[in-house]
């Protein structure tokens, strides 16, 4: 039998976009499984009932992804 996970969206911080059916691709600070809270990339259902697959990035690979972006 599957272990189940648990989730918390801490901070909600950007949309990126949104399909037709409702789903967003969405930017958020997550706590997985009671942790510390991470960046997050990925696409949730209306009312973050489901999540599809999506990058997790701690803090400091959060800030060199934003060092590089910004440096585009």
């Amino acid at each position: 039998m599957a272990e189940s996970f648990k989730y918390e969206i801490t901070e909600e911080l950007v949309v990126l976009s949104e399909n037709a059916r409702g789903w967003t691709k969405e930017l958020n600070r997550v706590s997985w499984n009671g942790g510390e809270p991470k960046y997050d990339i990925r696409a949730w259902a209306p009312n973050h009932e489901k999540m599809g697959k999506g990058i997790t990035l701690t803090d400091e690979e959060f800030l060199t992804l934003r060092k590089a972006l910004l440096n585009e």
